[in-house]
């Protein structure tokens, strides 16, 4: 099954950006099948993950694809969120360890696992 396509929103310098929207929610399609984030910019994305289940669960960030990431061999990362009301911010991340040869980077949870997830684009520097 094709992953869910999730966009970064972007943060803007000197400004705000609404939390409660936006974000997707994580159900048994998405711990199926995981998230791509389509052009991304990893060195600018960052992961706001919860989770609403009652156990803890892991989010994994795939490693890329060499080439282009020279660092795939570092393996995938995996960040454990806490259970009930957990809310993680993974990232900012390594091109050169999470990029796959598409551009995008890929993202899978644990089985059972339920919240949300919001991928948030950093301003260039101001």
């Amino acid at each position: 099954m094709a992953r869910t396509a999730v966009t970064p929103r972007a943060l803007v310098a000197n400004g705000g950006l609404n939390g409660a929207t936006g974000a997707t929610t994580i159900d048994s399609t998405l711990v199926t099948n995981g998230v791509v984030i389509n052009s991304a910019e990893p060195e600018r994305t960052v992961l706001r993950v919860t989770n609403t289940e009652g156990s803890t669960n892991v989010v994994t960030i795939r490693a890329g694809d060499y080439p282009p990431a020279l660092a795939a061999g570092l393996g995938d990362i995996t960040v454990t969120v806490a259970a009930t009301t957990g809310v993680q911010y993974i990232g900012p991340f390594e091109s050169g360890r999470v990029l796959q040869s598409n551009g995008t980077m890929e993202i899978d949870f644990e089985t059972g696992m339920t919240g949300v997830i919001d991928a948030l684009l950093l301003p260039k520097g101001v």
